[in-house]
């Protein structure tokens, strides 16, 4: 199982610095202009912030994301439009929301007809039992596990003992998935792109295949590892999601993520993902050239977490709520988020985003400056060794920022050593430290986002026992949370469900403060003057995009 949990973590956590990371779904602002239909969309990528995979089952980059969204069909989806509609779950390959049993184990699909493959072949409910299982594979090592693994027989697969779960049962167009549990965010989770139908043939190769027949908009016509991606419209598209240019051309070979906005600002290329704070590097002069949310650069609030994390599996963290809570009043959340420039990310002492439905701000930590007074007297007595052991990646921005958490925690008698962690074009190397059992870290900086949006993916995949060594990297256990989580979970979608989660949030931060919320990542966005239709969500939509 370790090599799974580093794949899970890797692709859950991302690169422990300044990536402006975010899910395929989220708020979003319409931008339209006039436009003609047809034309290349061409694209600029760097390796540090570009594409790991193409398969639907492996890819956990952004970049990699927001492209095979333009080549996913799903059971349910998220809509093409700016916010509110833009949070609204509706179903794309399904006629309706699923059939759910009374007990909420077992989940129902209708497909709708006319959905096709690239290759002209229908889309069946195969499709989908096929994605499911290939995440399940233990040859594919896939990170999308976090979300099926409460299949029936997910257990078996994942040990070598089956190909395919007995919880998934595809005929016709009808899909039928039990779960071992009820799980009310199962219809969300679909919405993510480990969910696209694939074709019911696609074979497990543990290095992901590239080019793949796509019941999408788009398709992937050429994927050539580290150079290239070409994507074309799928002429057999039998859905409804808005789609205006031939394709995209991908190129994966930019000499550096400044390098990727120079190309963007020359118009070189139509859009480019590069780490969150090089966007706002003076040496671009961004801001000054475009301002911000008016024509070609857009600032919007994001759905990706930053933390400090505590190692409860270790002595100075275990059992200690109150040494926890005197980091959080410790820290100094304005000047760590100013490291990376002021407009990166907003200061947050909370679990949940701000801009998720139903988020209840309670002013739980001081946001602008350390809290000493209070910090000084919860840490009394229950320092411990006095000693602590920080991990951050070892790029310029997270080791700047672990000095100053060194510092800031100083005030408080707390001697932190600072060990930054190389990696190299994956944060791998990273989270196989924090993974490995015994590695003596007490305190890692690190970020969180999820793949699709529910209170449950920042909630329950961080804090419930059950993802110990998986998601639940910090070794958080606590039967009473455990039982307050799933009593969240089994609520229906809705206000109650919201409310129920936002007082959890609140709650899980005051009283046992099991990581310290350091921020929320801004997401920038920079186009060339000839993109239109833009839609974020908060990145960029390219399905819905159109050139000038």
């Amino acid at each position: 199982m370790a090599s799974r949990q580093v794949r899970v973590l890797t692709a859950s956590l991302g690169l422990c610095c300044c990536l402006a990371v975010s899910g395929v779904a989220g708020a979003a602002l319409g931008h339209a202009t006039r436009s003609e239909q047809g034309g290349i969309f061409r694209i600029s990528l760097h390796a540090t912030s570009g594409i790991d995979y193409m398969d639907p089952a492996l890819a956990s980059s952004p970049p990699a994301w927001a492209l095979l969204d333009t080549t996913c069909a799903r059971l349910m989806a998220y809509p093409d439009k700016p916010a509110p509609e833009g949070f609204r779950l509706h179903p794309e390959v399904a006629e309706a929301f699923p059939a759910v049993s009374r007990d909420g184990k077992t989940y129902t699909f209708t497909l709708r007809k006319g959905f096709r493959f690239s290759d002209g072949s229908p889309v069946g409910a195969s499709a989908f039992a096929r994605a499911v299982n290939r995440t399940l594979a233990p040859e594919m090592n896939s990170p999308a596990v976090l979300y099926t693994r409460d299949i029936v027989g997910a257990g078996r697969v994942l040990a070598g003992k089956a190909t395919a779960a007995s919880g998934v049962v595809a005929r016709g167009n009808r899909l039928v998935i039990r779960l071992t549990r009820p799980a009310p965010d199962f219809p969300q989770r679909t919405a993510s792109t480990f969910f696209c139908a694939v074709p019911p043939e696609l074979p497990i190769d543990p290095e992901g295949v590239g080019a793949i027949p796509a019941a999408g908009p788009y398709y992937v016509a050429d994927y050539r590892r580290g150079e290239r991606v070409a994507l074309r419209q799928n002429r057999f598209y039998g859905g409804k999601r808005p789609h205006h240019v031939e394709g995209f051309d991908v190129d994966l070979r930019a000499a550096s993520p400044q390098e990727v906005l120079r190309r963007v600002d020359r118009g070189e290329a139509d859009w480019g993902h590069s780490l969150s704070g090089i966007y706002f590097d003076p040496s671009l002069g961004l801001v000054e050239k475009y301002g911000l949310n008016r024509s070609q650069l857009f600032l919007k609030p994001g759905f990706t977490l930053r933390m400090l994390a505590f190692n409860t599996s270790r002595p100075l963290f275990r059992d200690n709520v109150r040494l926890r809570k005197a980091v959080n009043f410790a820290l100094n959340r304005r000047a760590l988020v100013s490291t990376g420039g002021a407009l990166v990310s907003r200061p947050s002492d909370q679990y949940l985003p701000s801009i998720l439905p139903g988020f209840e701000d309670a002013d739980v930590y001081p946001l602008e400056r350390a809290d000493l007074e209070r910090a000084r007297a919860l840490a009394q007595g229950n320092l411990r060794a006095r000693t602590a052991v920080l991990y951050v990646n070892s790029s310029p921005i997270p080791m700047a920022i672990g000095q100053l958490v060194k510092q800031q925690l100083a005030e408080i008698g707390l001697d932190v050593e600072v060990r930054g962690i190389p990696i190299h074009s994956a944060s791998a190397a990273y989270f196989r430290k924090l993974a490995t059992p015994g590695e003596p870290w007490d305190l890692a900086f690190g970020l969180w986002s999820p793949s699709y949006i529910d209170p449950y993916a920042y909630i329950n995949l961080l804090f419930e026992r059950r993802f110990l060594g998986a998601s639940n990297f910090v070794r958080f256990a606590s039967g009473e949370y455990d039982r307050q989580m799933r009593r969240a979970a089994r609520l229906p979608q809705g206000g109650d469900r919201n409310s129920a989660y936002a007082a959890l949030d609140v709650r899980l931060a005051r009283e046992v403060a099991p990581v310290a919320a350091v921020d929320f990542l801004n997401e920038p966005t920079l186009v060339s003057k000839r993109v239109g239709c833009i839609v974020l969500r908060p990145a960029l939509d390219l399905t819905a995009v159109c050139l000038e």
